[in-house]
């Protein structure tokens, strides 16, 4: 059995996907670029775009009554890896004591041309 997680706190799918679906005891969530929930990028700079995509994955978590406490795996997708430490200093702000797992990859491009998309799986 699986449940959708919808919250108007983060932007709508721009496609045919959910923000995240639970799934066996786990979290799965879609990634999140640094967009608004009205639907536009936060600002034009990796830092900016970096910190809406994290508090994207708030709105998520909450929906679903957990917090980043839960997550047990990431993945970072950067436009350029040269924004790397930018977005680990960001990234790192959000967590209080263990880390989860992680990757971070560049990527050609982002939907939107974004600079920085972030997905999480989390336990329940």
């Amino acid at each position: 059995m699986k449940k959708i997680i919808h919250t108007r706190s983060a932007p709508q799918a721009i496609g045919p996907y959910s923000q995240a679906v639970i799934a066996n005891g786990f979290l799965f969530a879609s990634g999140q670029l640094g967009v608004t929930p009205a639907g536009e990028f936060a600002g034009k700079d990796i830092a900016t775009q970096a910190k809406q995509s994290m508090e994207n994955v708030r709105a998520i978590l909450a929906a679903a009554d957990i917090g980043f406490e839960n997550i047990v795996k990431t993945t970072i997708f950067l436009a350029d890896i040269n924004d790397f430490a930018a977005v680990n200093e960001i990234y790192a702000s959000y967590f209080s004591g263990e880390f989860p797992a992680r990757s971070t990859v560049a990527v050609k491009t982002l939907p939107k041309n974004g600079l920085v998309e972030i997905e999480v799986i989390a336990q329940i």
